[in-house]
C-alpha cells in the first residue's frame, strides 16, 4: 500500500494534469482517460459509460452494504472575468490556479486517493465504490444519474463538493417552473379586461409573498423566486400570454412533487417542471459518517447549492477540500494543502466509521 504522503502527491500531479484538459459538461473524454490512467497504473479494475469512470475495493463482498464516494470531472466555461490562462495549472502562494480546481477537481481526486488508500483492505465492514462522473454541471442525463443502475444498492455516500471539509448534512433541491399565464390579445387602444400581463401580476404577488409551513431545522424555508418575465413584441398589441420561470430552493421537508401541487392548485395559470428529479437530499446527524466527522472538529451545516446529491436515492454527506464561494469564479483556485487536508481528513473519516461498526 502506498503511504499517504505518497498518494497526496499524486492526487495533486493528477489534478494539474485534470485542468490542462478542457471537460466541459459532455466534453469529458480526455479526463475521462486521465482517471483511467489512475487505476491502470495503480492496479486497479474500473468501469466506463460515457465519460463516467467508476471502481470497486478488491475484496467486494455482496453480503456487505456498499459507501459511494462520488465527485465530477467536467467544468463550466472560463467567465469573462479571467486574467490567468484557466488551463494553466500554477501554483502561486500555495494556490493551485485552473478551471475546475476547486470545483470540484480537488475534491474528485482527494476522493480517488481516498478509494486508492482503502482499496486492498481485506476486512472493510462495508463495500466502496468511486465514481468520477460527467455532467454534472449541466445537470446532464449522461452524468451519475445515468450509472446508477449499474451500482450495487447503496447504503451511503460522501459527494465531493468544495465545503472547506466541514459537514453538508442536507442541501436544497432545485425546481425550475415554466409559468404561462393566459389572456386576451387585442390592440392596446382598446380596452381589455383580460390581459395577461396584468393577470400575471397576482401570481407573482403569489410567488413572492407565499410561505411553505414546514421550515428545514437545516435548510430553512422553501425559497421560490422568479427570475425571468417576457411578454409582448410590440407597443401597440396586447399579447395572449406572458410568460414566467421561477426558481425554486426546496428544502427536504418537501419532494418536488409536493411544491408542484402546491403552486399548481394555488394559481391561475400554466405551471410545467423543467424535471422534477432534482430534490433535497440529506442525512441524520447520528449517521457514523457525521458522527466520525464531528469527532474530528468539524461542523455540520445545510448547503444551498446544487450537487449531484439530488440524484442519489440514499443517504449522502456533501464534504469536500476547496471554498463553495470560490466556484465558478475568475482565476479560479484550490489551496494545495486544502488537498492535502481532504485526503488526510477523508481517510481519518472513513477509519473511524468503519472502526466503529458494530
Amino acid at each position: 500500500m502506498k503511504n499517504i504522503e505518497t498518494l497526496i502527491q499524486e492526487a495533486i500531479a493528477l489534478l494539474k494534469s485534470l485542468i490542462q484538459t478542457p471537460s466541459f459538461s459532455s466534453e469529458e473524454e480526455q479526463t475521462a482517460l486521465l482517471i483511467e490512467n489512475w487505476f491502470t497504473q495503480n492496479n486497479i479494475p474500473f468501469e466506463r459509460e460515457n465519460n463516467n469512470v467508476w471502481a470497486y475495493n478488491k475484496h467486494f463482498d455482496k453480503s456487505k452494504p456498499t459507501l459511494l464516494l462520488n465527485s465530477h470531472h467536467d467544468t463550466v466555461r472560463p467567465n469573462q472575468g479571467y486574467t490567468n490562462d484557466p488551463f494553466e495549472a500554477k501554483v502561486e502562494d500555495g494556490k493551485l490556479f485552473g478551471l475546475g480546481s476547486n470545483d470540484a477537481g480537488g475534491c474528485l481526486v482527494s476522493l480517488i486517493a481516498t478509494f486508492t488508500h482503502f482499496y486492498a483492505n481485506e476486512n472493510l465492514p462495508y463495500n466502496i465504490v468511486v465514481a468520477a462522473t460527467a455532467e454534472e454541471e449541466s445537470s446532464g442525463k449522461n452524468g451519475l444519474n445515468s450509472i446508477l443502475k449499474h451500482l450495487p444498492e447503496l447504503e451511503c455516500a460522501i459527494v465531493g463538493e468544495p465545503t472547506l471539509m466541514q459537514l453538508a448534512v442536507a442541501e436544497k433541491g432545485l425546481l425550475v417552473l415554466d409559468v404561462v399565464v393566459k389572456g386576451t390579445a387585442s390592440h392596446a387602444a382598446h380596452n381589455n379586461p383580460d390581459n395577461p400581463i396584468y393577470n400575471a401580476m397576482p401570481v407573482i404577488e403569489w410567488f413572492k409573498s407565499y410561505q411553505f409551513e414546514k421550515i428545514s431545522e437545516v435548510l430553512g424555508p422553501v425559497k421560490m423566486t422568479v427570475t425571468q418575465v417576457t411578454a409582448g413584441k410590440q407597443h401597440n398589441v396586447v399579447p395572449a400570454e406572458c410568460h414566467l420561470v421561477v426558481d425554486i430552493r426546496v428544502n427536504d421537508c418537501y419532494n418536488n412533487t409536493e411544491i408542484l401541487d402546491t403552486v399548481r392548485a394555488n394559481v391561475n395559470a400554466e405551471v410545467t417542471p423543467r424535471s422534477m428529479h432534482l430534490n433535497a437530499s440529506s442525512i441524520p446527524v447520528s449517521h457514523g459518517l457525521v458522527q466520525a466527522g464531528i469527532a474530528l472538529g468539524r461542523t455540520t451545516y445545510g448547503s444551498p447549492t446544487l450537487s449531484d446529491q439530488s440524484v442519489l436515492y440514499c443517504k449522502s454527506l456533501k464534504l469536500g477540500p476547496g471554498e463553495s464561494l470560490r466556484s465558478h469564479s475568475a482565476n479560479e483556485f484550490i489551496y494545495v494543502n486544502e488537498i492535502e487536508e481532504g485526503i488526510e481528513l477523508y481517510i481519518k473519516i472513513l477509519t473511524d466509521f468503519f472502526n466503529n461498526i458494530k
